[in-house]
């Protein structure tokens, strides 16, 4: 079925003929929707941190830090910007020359509020011999674009997100990236003043990223006071997925086979390869300006805090299981707890001997563990978070994207539309047990990928994208959502969003 070319490009990827099998099989089957048992709610699956508990909380998290703990910023940052500017492209091809549409008319009625705006002006006096104001002036207006995104141009179409400048200070202008560094040295600093950050990248964009970290780490460090070590990595090869054609058979261009991307799910791997106590995950448009940071480190602390907090009884259960020495009454009081405070059912442990019991509680809690911040659904796309069954029958919490719920049964439907709380991607992890770092790849759920249909070369292909990051990579970890205020999440998912006052 495989030429020897094949076989050179699935060694060069370092992927098996098993996992190409294994890959189609899922084009044949598809994968099954999820079962929902209920949303979670307030008191049903997600915490609501009182003030004084907050207080327990932030305190836990200073003394963890002044540990001298590694905690690691993780920030998935591979995609280009490309989607921020659809609307912009979009008006370069129209047949009209003036801004029509309430996006255009926005962009360029604001368009010296953004933090780009003197060095797009500065490019267009360079390409066109005239400032942003005299071509739109003169009519000129996707002149003023086209220096916004061409690589003659700022290149901004091209560019990662992190890459872009995001928001505008007294005396100089931050890109998405420099945000992120700014955020770490508030709450992620130990006792030696260590900030890790950990961007993943895309080939193409690594330069950049380095070139910038070379330029300006040596300024944050001045300015906060911290030492940086800043990592990259890039999507492994051998995540990608085969291509499929309408057949299910490996699609091919010019006789080759097709690899696509995995997706963010892919990434799993990234964060598997980091050495650290406890890893903070957070995507990269996701950042405000210095004047409302606070806000974001207080909760980025609190949901440390309560991390650290369930890691200690975890850890303190899991040596007693490990031990031998527990009572009866021991075992009650970790399945109470598995019940009340991660959320864990399971209606067969009545029926388990005790020896059965007590491997059952530890395969269940010495697991990765993951505190998720959830917010009030606003109506911003977004997983959301349930109660779910899983594979061995028990219940516990999972984030679900829509893709995941059967939309044609209607109380699949309506449980997942009742939601209250949606995913801003707001995790805090711990990777490591009792015995040392877990081995990710091993927690996740290959039952929860999403197939997707695109086009190459005028020919319809199947897409297989694997279980989403913080979705079912993550699904067989222990859990726990936080509540957190919606002034945590500021997306930048279109240009005009950087308008928005949280971005000014």
């Amino acid at each position: 079925m495989y030429s020897s070319e094949d076989l050179q490009l699935l060694a060069s990827k370092g992927i098996t003929e098993k996992q190409i099998e294994e890959q189609l099989c899922c084009f044949m089957k598809g994968f099954p929707f999820l079962k929902i048992d209920a949303s979670a709610s307030i008191g049903n699956g997600i915490l609501s941190v009182s003030p004084q508990e907050a207080g327990t909380y932030l305190n836990v998290w200073e003394q963890y830090l002044n540990e001298n703990h590694k905690i690691v910023k993780f920030v998935p940052a591979s995609g280009a910007a490309s989607r921020m500017f659809k609307n912009l492209f979009e008006f370069t091809s129209a047949s009209y020359d003036v801004p029509t549409t309430e996006f255009e008319k926005k962009f360029f009625k604001d368009i010296r509020k953004f933090a780009f705006y003197s060095d797009l002006n500065a490019v267009c006096k360079k390409n066109n011999g005239h400032s942003v104001e005299e071509l739109m002036v003169s009519g000129e207006y996707k002149a003023v674009v086209l220096n916004l995104l061409e690589e003659k141009g700022l290149n901004y179409g091209f560019l990662p997100k992190g890459m872009l400048k995001f928001h505008h200070y007294d005396n100089v202008d931050r890109t998405a990236m420099e945000e992120h560094l700014a955020e770490g040295a508030m709450y992620a600093a130990n006792k030696s003043k260590e900030v890790n950050v950990h961007f993943t990248v895309s080939h193409e964009h690594m330069p950049f990223f380095k070139e910038l970290v070379a330029k300006k780490q040596a300024l944050y460090e001045k300015e906060f006071g911290v030492k940086y070590d800043i990592g990259f990595s890039e999507q492994k090869p051998s995540t990608d997925t085969i291509a499929a054609d309408m057949d299910n058979e490996p699609f091919r261009e010019n006789g080759k086979l097709v690899f696509r991307p995995g997706g963010h799910g892919a990434l799993i791997e990234n964060l598997n390869d980091i050495d650290a106590d406890v890893i903070f995950v957070k995507n990269i448009d996701n950042v405000v300006p210095d004047r409302l940071k606070d806000e974001t480190v207080y909760y980025k602390k609190l949901i440390g805090g309560v991390l650290i907090s369930l890691k200690q009884k975890i850890d303190n259960y899991v040596r007693l299981l490990k031990s031998g020495k527990y009572t009866m009454d021991d075992l009650r009081e970790m399945i109470e707890f598995m019940h009340r405070r991660l959320f864990i059912r399971n209606p067969e442990t009545k029926n388990l001997e005790d020896g059965e019991l007590a491997l059952y509680l530890l395969k269940k809690l010495d697991r990765p563990i993951r505190v998720c911040g959830m917010v009030k659904n606003v109506g911003e796309p977004g997983g959301g978070p349930f109660l779910a069954y899983n594979e061995d029958g028990t219940i516990s919490l999972q984030i679900l994207e829509s893709s995941q719920i059967d939309v044609n049964n209607p109380r699949a439907k309506a449980q997942f539309e009742s939601g209250t709380h949606f995913n801003p991607v707001d995790l805090v992890c711990s990777v490591k047990g009792v015995d040392g770092k877990f081995d990710l790849p091993k927690y996740v759920d290959k039952n929860t990928g999403f197939i997707s249909y695109k086009s190459k070369g005028g020919k319809d292909l199947k897409a297989l994208e694997l279980p989403g990051l913080w979705n079912g990579a993550m699904s067989d970890w222990n859990t726990l959502f936080v509540e957190v205020p919606i002034e945590t999440f500021n997306p930048v998912k279109t240009v005009n969003d950087l308008l928005r006052d949280q971005h000014q």
